[in-house]
């Protein structure tokens, strides 16, 4: 794959941007940086983090994904006066876009190859909760709150996929309760019912998660693109076609030469430099 994306030259308007290159491997770490009303989206803040993802597809050096919110929060959602008040004045074509727009954010984590870790503190709400609930995996703290809480400004929880995803993640009651209700899971239920992979110290949550991504980007980055979009696209295929998608999808794994390293590697008694061909 040719990167058409310059990692170390990127320079979002909207959010922060590090490449951490402090492991083996190039880590992308995504800020969303409006502490003083923790971390709401504006228009143009969703609209760069879709074509950020979008971009990630083409990033070469990019092998895996933080994101994460500054100042103690994650996301706090759509910004009350630079979303919510303009959505009101607008006409139906105009709200179709945007919706589809905010949709299109989530198809594009789901979509760039990259494992993504979510790291969260504090308020995780709204469309901040449809951008954790898209991560590949999710780091939160103790004092952490997750709210879909679309139901408390008189909209319906299907929104940016919530009533696909959030039933898979969770289970369909659980499911059910939060995007009726608007309530918030607390750190102790998100962990038991999964939405978390793990609850850490707040003051280490960014730390933990990026580490988790480093390893996750060590390793055979190629196989990791492929558990991702099989991850996605089996959700609707029968046992059947699951099981000759992921026949063929390991087949293909099988001629890279990251199955070659691995086999060389075990049996010389050594670990796997794995190099993503």
């Amino acid at each position: 794959m040719t990167s058409a994306f310059d990692p170390a030259a990127f320079a979002p308007r909207h959010f922060r941007w590090q490449f951490d290159t402090s492991g083996r491997r190039g880590v992308a770490i995504v800020t969303i940086d409006r502490p003083d009303k923790k971390n709401p989206l504006t228009f143009d803040s969703y609209a760069e983090l879709r074509d950020t993802f979008r971009a990630l597809q083409y990033a070469d050096a990019v092998k895996a994904v933080v994101i994460t919110g500054s100042g103690g929060n994650f996301c706090s959602g759509g910004d009350v006066h630079e979303i919510i008040g303009p959505l009101v004045r607008m006409n139906m074509p105009g709200l179709i876009a945007f919706t589809r727009m905010t949709g299109d954010l989530v198809k594009a984590m789901r979509a760039c190859p990259q494992p993504i870790v979510a790291a969260i503190d504090g308020i995780c709400a709204g469309a901040g909760a449809a951008i954790a609930m898209a991560s590949d995996l999710r780091l939160g703290t103790a004092r952490s709150k997750v709210a879909f809480l679309f139901v408390r400004v008189g909209l319906a929880g299907c929104d940016m996929g919530a009533c696909n995803m959030l039933p898979r993640i969770i289970g369909q009651g659980r499911a059910a309760e939060l995007l009726y209700t608007g309530r918030a899971m607390t750190a102790e239920e998100a962990l038991a019912w999964g939405f978390y992979n793990r609850v850490v110290a707040h003051d280490s949550v960014l730390a933990d998660a990026t580490a988790l991504a480093h390893t996750l980007a060590d390793g055979p980055n190629f196989a990791h693109a492929m558990t991702k979009k099989m991850l996605h696209q089996e959700w609707d295929m029968s046992i059947d076609a699951a099981i000759e998608a992921e026949a063929e999808a390991q087949a293909i794994c099988m001629a890279t030469e990251d199955f070659r390293r691995a086999y060389e590697a075990f049996a010389a008694k050594q670990t796997p430099k794995f190099e993503g061909n």
